[in-house]
């Protein structure tokens, strides 16, 4: 049997690992499919590392620090050249995964043609209450463009929760990693990846989205820099497109994409999207 590999990747930043200990946990009690391994790539960032010492029991954990500053898309560039696994899962340290998380996702792999897999999340709220929502696209086969196709309707908001994404390790380089940017840096990558690729929006709820008060993107800079990221990925969308790459067509007259209010920031949180079209 050919074995295969998972590399989760977290980005971690130790004034901000109070709820570390539960991800943690949370890793450490999933079951993996028959005939896959896992490697753990936790990437510290900031001047100060503080969380080596939380994952001294956890032996597939591989653990290194920035010893420098860098930000959330350059430790997850980081991680990604130390990644030996077929398939890289998302995880940010005060995330949680479900019991049968991965053995409910990675299966979908089997499928030559899935590039990329999320499965639904609930919130979780600051009393330790859940709060689910609807999926703003349907479940099963996404179809390259499809992700994007609905974000341009909805003011450059997206509907597939990045933090949760498991995609394959050779597309998420071939796409560069993680933009370059200080804020959404994954949608910046996704949003290129599944213009050109096509995944599976599973139906389950496999994970966990903590709600609390110092979220990165509740910051100071996140508010002030809320629209670039996301124009950002429109443009990417619009130049694949223009050029031809796009799987679904497109041309040099594709006009110009705008971006409206982030939806992360209103007071719906992640159940911004609920009952849209």
């Amino acid at each position: 049997m050919i074995r295969r590999k998972l590399s989760i990747i977290t980005a971690a930043y130790a004034p901000l690992s109070a709820y570390f200990h539960e991800t943690i946990r949370s890793v450490e009690q999933q079951t993996l499919p028959s005939g896959w391994d896992v490697e753990w790539l936790v990437q510290e960032d900031g001047e100060k590392p503080g969380v080596e010492g939380m994952l001294i029991d956890v032996p597939f954990a591989k653990y290194t620090s920035n010893k420098a500053h860098t930000g959330i898309a350059a430790t997850r560039n980081l991680a990604l050249t130390r990644a030996t696994g077929d398939v890289v899962q998302m995880l940010d340290h005060d995330d949680i995964l479900l019991p049968g998380a991965l053995e409910t996702l990675l299966p979908h792999f089997e499928d030559e043609n899935t590039h990329w897999v999320v499965g639904q999340a609930d919130d979780l709220l600051s009393n330790g209450e859940r709060r689910n929502y609807e999926s703003a696209l349907p479940f099963g086969k996404v179809e390259p463009g499809a992700v994007n196709d609905w974000a341009i309707k909805h003011d450059g908001n997206w509907p597939i929760h990045c933090a949760g994404l498991l995609m394959r390790t050779q597309m998420v380089r071939a796409f560069g990693g993680w933009g370059g940017s200080p804020v959404d840096d994954d949608i910046i990558m996704f949003s290129a990846l599944s213009e050109c690729t096509a995944g599976m929006n599973e139906k389950t709820t496999t994970w966990l989205y903590r709600i609390h008060d110092r979220q990165t993107h509740k910051s100071a800079q996140w508010r002030e820099r809320s629209r670039d990221g996301r124009q950002i990925a429109l443009d990417r969308v619009r130049a694949i497109r223009a050029i031809g790459l796009s799987i679904t067509g497109g041309g040099a007259d594709v006009p110009p994409l705008s971006v409206g209010p982030a939806a992360k920031d209103s007071a719906e949180g992640s159940a911004w999207w609920k009952g849209r079209p």
